[in-house]
């Protein structure tokens, strides 16, 4: 259940970060979310019933897909009945706490897990500073980085999970670790690379008219 959850939020991820590059109406990405953080709702309700031992490693578990799941579905409703999202990022930050936690929990267990929630955490806390503080020129670096990582750090790692190839070793997860590292920094290359384009169409469509425009005293024939 936990790696289908996590090859939903491969899904979930990609479609909005493409929405928050504006690749991809806002609407849909929150349709789409509605649905997948409402499908892993049901499927961590029914993970706890079938597994009902109530272990550690199956609380931890059910806890992320409850955490994904929520968020999803906050994300959802924010956009379609027009919440104004400052709640929502406030839940990102709680979540974000939460995803600390996780990691530490999950680092002499499972360190690719661990590593993994790591990066989540991190994609959290940049939502809880966008629409909880305002920093509303952060949607670049959030849109890139959840593009760059929704594959690598959910829809590959669910495939090896469902597929029986989780790994455990510790040199594994260091390489992804770094792998995610450089996925992140390619998007905040991207971000200020197209942050400064924008900036600069002003400047030379200004520069544009200017040189159109007539000098003073120039005579129009």
């Amino acid at each position: 259940m936990a790696h289908i959850c996590l090859l939903l939020s491969g899904a979930a991820l990609l479609l909005n970060g493409l929405a928050a590059l504006d690749l991809l109406p806002r609407r849909d990405a929150a349709v789409f979310s509605l649905v997948i953080g409402g499908t892993q709702l049901v499927l961590g309700v029914t993970y706890l019933g079938i597994t009902g031992d109530g272990g550690l490693h199956l609380l931890l578990g059910a806890s992320g897909m409850f955490l994904f799941g929520l968020t999803y579905v906050y994300v959802g409703l924010d956009f379609l009945l027009g919440l104004g999202s400052r709640g929502l990022g406030w839940f990102c930050g709680m979540v974000g706490l939460c995803g600390l936690l996780l990691a530490a929990a999950w680092s002499g267990e499972d360190p690719l897990l661990a590593v993994l929630w790591l990066c989540w955490t991190y994609l959290w806390l940049l939502f809880y500073l966008q629409l909880a503080l305002g920093m509303e020129r952060l949607t670049p670096l959030i849109g890139w980085s959840l593009v760059l990582t929704s594959q690598a750090s959910a829809t590959v790692p669910a495939f090896m999970g469902l597929t029986g190839r989780w790994p455990g070793e510790p040199e594994i997860a260091a390489g992804a670790a770094v792998s995610l590292l450089a996925l992140l920094l390619l998007a905040g290359g991207l971000a200020w690379r197209g942050r400064h384009q924008t900036a600069a169409r002003p400047a030379v469509a200004a520069v544009a008219v200017a040189v159109e425009s007539p000098l003073p005293g120039e005579l129009k024939v």
